[in-house]
């Protein structure tokens, strides 16, 4: 069980803001060696790594700007990292958008953007990392997907598709790297709608908005414990036995209309797409 992060680096996607920053400083209270923070945003970027070293030390943290659906910028902020000696132990693919309205009203633009940072750009770093994971031997992939993987929805369509996609291939990499025992662990978390501002004007009736906090705190503890599925809240985690015992008419009263998952994204306007 990987339970001393005190000898790793975590790199985390999106780690500029919501529970990309709060991951970030619970890796540093756990002692990690090295956390790279890598943003599209510049200026939170900055802020988020003068906020760390300040309460961390300047050693231990540092940041890139990174669009992560450019494969140039991601393959030279890697080499510049490799150049600086920084060999990534910990990938948190956390960096997430969402468009949410419509399907109909999406432009071909967003669907791509969706897929390309929710789905595949997380894929592509994978890629760009696996190999020095597996030279060492250890290694510990976490894929932040959605409880949006579990469950269809209407006006985040797009956004579902990206978190089934990243969810089939988080969970058939772990398959993998267990089967050529590669020492590889990957982690999926499942979250709800989590209350850090991307998913601002959500309402849901019963189950409840997370904590960015205690999402953050729960993620790294998953790292330690070598998690293999996260999904928060737990009553999640019956979702499979509904859609499996419920005809899906049943299953689209109860789980959409009774507890009023298919209108949560009614009243959603966000707060420009960026997490």
């Amino acid at each position: 069980m990987m339970t001393d992060l005190r000898q790793r680096t975590v790199l985390i996607t999106g780690g500029a803001s919501g529970i990309g920053l709060l991951m970030a400083q619970h890796f540093a209270k756990e002692g990690a060696a090295k956390v790279v923070l890598w943003d599209i945003n510049a200026a939170l970027l900055q802020q988020a790594v003068s906020s760390l070293q300040h309460h961390f030390g300047l050693e231990g943290i540092c940041g890139w700007q990174v669009d992560i659906c450019q494969l140039s910028q991601m393959h030279e902020a890697l080499q510049q990292m490799h150049v600086a000696g920084i060999n990534v132990d910990i990938l948190v693919n956390n960096a997430g958008i969402i468009v949410g309205k419509q399907f109909s009203e999406h432009s071909a633009e967003e669907i791509d953007r969706t897929m390309a940072v929710n789905a595949i750009a997380p894929m592509q770093l994978c890629l760009a990392l696996l190999p020095n994971m597996r030279g060492n031997g250890l290694g510990h992939i976490v894929n932040i997907a959605s409880a949006a993987a579990l469950v269809a929805n209407p006006n985040m369509s797009v956004y579902c598709a990206s978190k089934w996609a990243a969810v089939g291939w988080s969970d058939s990499l772990r398959l993998e790297m267990m089967q050529q025992r590669t020492g590889v662990k990957v982690t999926t978390v499942m979250p709800y709608y989590i209350n850090t501002g991307m998913f601002a004007g959500v309402q849901s009736r019963i189950l409840p908005i997370l904590k960015p906090e205690k999402v953050a705190k729960r993620i790294v503890n998953a790292v330690k414990q070598d998690a293999i599925i996260l999904k928060m809240p737990r009553l999640l985690y019956l979702l499979p036995l509904l859609q499996g015992l419920l005809p899906q008419r049943w299953f689209d009263k109860v789980v959409g209309e009774w507890l009023g998952i298919y209108h949560t994204m009614d009243t959603f306007h966000g707060r420009g797409n960026k997490d």
